[in-house]
């Protein structure tokens, strides 16, 4: 079985930073495309970032040039490393992976969220 486990959130002050981590664990073939959503108490669930195969990445525009993502293959894991952190950025954060399973079956499997908090 396919599964996905993010870590690295948490409570952090204006300004500050986290980095996430989501690790894909099971019997896999290749990873695609990767990314982060979030989802903010009452608001729509939103792509925070995203990375192909390829390493070509996108962004909302809220989060560009403060926020990146990247993989690191060997270790099929995907990370967003979220700097100068504003209290509007807190939510839920979810990690979403295409996966091609060890039944060539390509998969989309999410995570079950992390929360970062940005306060005083």
């Amino acid at each position: 079985q396919v599964q996905l486990v993010e870590s690295g959130g948490g409570l952090v002050q204006p300004g500050g930073s986290l980095r996430l981590s989501c690790a894909v664990s099971g019997r896999i073939i290749s990873i695609n495309a990767m990314g982060w959503y979030r989802q903010a108490p009452g608001k729509q669930r939103e792509l925070v970032a995203h990375i192909n195969s390829r390493g070509s990445t996108n962004y909302a525009d809220s989060v560009k040039g403060r926020f990146t993502i990247s993989r690191d293959n060997a270790k099929n894991t995907v990370y967003l490393q979220m700097n100068s952190l504003k209290p509007e950025d807190t939510a839920v954060y979810y990690c979403n992976a295409d996966v091609f399973d060890r039944f060539y079956d390509l998969l989309n499997v999410g995570g079950q969220g992390t929360q970062v908090t940005v306060s005083s």
